[in-house]
């Protein structure tokens, strides 16, 4: 297994764009614990590539990682895709379908009113196009994606933790 390492680029400019990103394609993230993969969703104005994290951890790349993109994703989040695989940081590499479950755009929560401790007093949800404000987080609602763009050291310090939404911090205090 290849321990999280980001790869400086040293090739040359025309190396720098790569190729561009296509809805469906699987990268593949260097962790501490072993390989992650995600599979790029689609592209949302103002938030940038919504990715599904796909379940797992690998000491090498599957052989068929299209077998593993049916599976439920572990969480997805906005990333900046684009930037990450011409910075060789993450690399492309598949491309497969994107499950039924996982082709539409998911129903978000947003934290509003966050306290100087950190505490979130009340949430919105947010649609992709809408928000609106909820009283309180039911269950239900812990599960829904947290609306925010993640970089590349956050992601990778989610993945190797076995962070999903209801386990957020802010989750937990907000309902005790």
């Amino acid at each position: 297994m290849r321990s999280y390492n980001r790869r400086a680029f040293l090739g040359n400019e025309k190396d720098v764009m790569g190729r561009r990103i296509q809805v469906g394609d699987i990268v593949e993230i260097p962790t501490n614990r072993g390989f992650a993969y995600a599979q790029f969703v689609l592209k949302k104005d103002r938030w940038g590539a919504l990715i599904r994290i796909l379940p797992g951890l690998f000491d090498e790349r599957p052989d068929k990682l299209c077998d593993l993109a049916p599976k439920k994703e572990t969480f997805v989040t906005f990333f900046p895709l684009q930037a990450a695989v011409n910075k060789n940081i993450f690399e492309v590499v598949d491309n497969c379908d994107i499950p039924q479950q996982s082709s539409q755009f998911p129903l978000f929560r947003a934290a509003g009113h966050v306290d100087r401790q950190g505490k979130v007093h009340n949430w919105f949800l947010w649609d992709g196009e809408r928000s609106w404000p909820v009283d309180r987080l039911t269950p239900e609602l812990t599960r829904l994606p947290m609306r925010s763009v993640w970089n590349d050291t956050l992601l990778i310090e989610r993945i190797e933790q076995g962070w999903t939404p209801e386990t957020d911090r802010r989750t937990l205090e907000s309902m005790s």
